[in-house]
């Protein structure tokens, strides 16, 4: 019986060695895969786009194009600074006037409602158009709305007739601004200004780039409208002012129209600044010119917007 006794005690002690030698063997870790933290997309920086419009009496209709295809594509400028027939577009589009009003505005627009003749007094006279009508048409279109009340920052370029500086207009009279940046000499009379007179902008800035730079912009569209000089007809008084404003242009240009970063000329042949009947063809030569573009366009922005 003792025997027996002391043989159960062995086997429940190798037992309880087994059970204890058991529980001293590392438990065997199952591998956890790692998932890769993929890190979050930077959101495209916010640019500002500005739309330059240059100086080309008549040929101006082509920045209603520019504007219509530019708004087809969804591209819509934060900044518009214009330049003679560029402040007249550029100031009411700056109203909120889309790229198809205004080419309605254009198409319904009265050549005689911005012709007002002067009269030369004692034999003299500075221009033969005041620019009054001019003015009292663009303070209509934009509801009388001064500059800083338009719905996109505008403004308007001119030349100190005395300094020969530039002038950015940024506040007050939109109409009186876009009037003295539209003054070319000898077609209008000078405009005064706070004891300033100012005359066409093209002299200084015929493609107010750089003024869209100083306005804020990080992305400029510049139109250029302006005539080769050697295509442009010379057949009356108009025709040669427009003509020496072409060759004065075209040298300023090669330095302002660098800084752009698209530049979009319509093809405009030998349109003189004075044929408002060529309208729809200007407005249509702007579609084209701007089409043209586009994917360059589009490339240049998302360049730009990357992070």
């Amino acid at each position: 019986m003792q025997a027996r006794r002391l043989t159960l005690i062995a086997l429940a002690s190798l037992a309880a060695a087994a059970i204890v030698g058991c529980k001293t063997n590392p438990p065997i870790e199952t591998p956890v895969a790692q998932v890769p933290v993929v890190p979050e997309p930077l959101p495209p920086k916010k640019i500002k786009i500005g739309l330059a419009l240059g100086g080309g009496a008549a040929r101006g209709f082509a920045h209603i194009g520019v504007i219509k295809a530019l708004e087809a594509q969804g591209i819509y400028p934060d900044i518009v600074v214009g330049t003679s027939a560029g402040s007249v577009v550029g100031a009411m589009y700056a109203a909120g006037n889309t790229g198809f009003q205004l080419q309605k505005m254009a198409m319904d627009m009265d050549e005689a409602a911005i012709s007002d003749w002067a009269l030369p007094l004692f034999g003299k006279s500075t221009g033969v158009l005041k620019g009054e009508a001019l003015q009292g048409y663009v303070n209509k279109s934009v509801n009388n709305l001064p500059m800083e009340k338009l719905k996109i920052p505008f403004g308007a370029v001119a030349a100190d007739l005395k300094s020969g500086q530039p002038i950015l207009f940024q506040r007050g009279n939109t109409g009186m601004a876009v009037r003295a940046s539209s003054a070319v000499p000898g077609v209008f009379q000078p405009v005064t200004i706070s004891g300033h007179t100012y005359v066409d902008g093209g002299l200084v800035a015929p493609v107010p780039v750089r003024f869209a730079r100083d306005m804020g912009a990080d992305f400029v569209i510049a139109v250029n409208i302006s005539t080769q000089a050697d295509v442009q007809a010379t057949v009356s008084s108009l025709d040669v002012i427009m003509q020496t404003f072409s060759i004065m242009g075209q040298r300023i240009n090669q330095y302002e129209l660098r800084d752009a970063d698209v530049v979009i000329a319509p093809s405009l042949g030998k349109m003189a600044g004075n044929d408002f009947a060529g309208r729809n063809q200007a407005i249509l030569a702007g579609e084209q010119a701007a089409a043209q573009q586009m994917a360059q366009i589009k490339q240049k922005l998302e360049a730009k917007r990357k992070p």
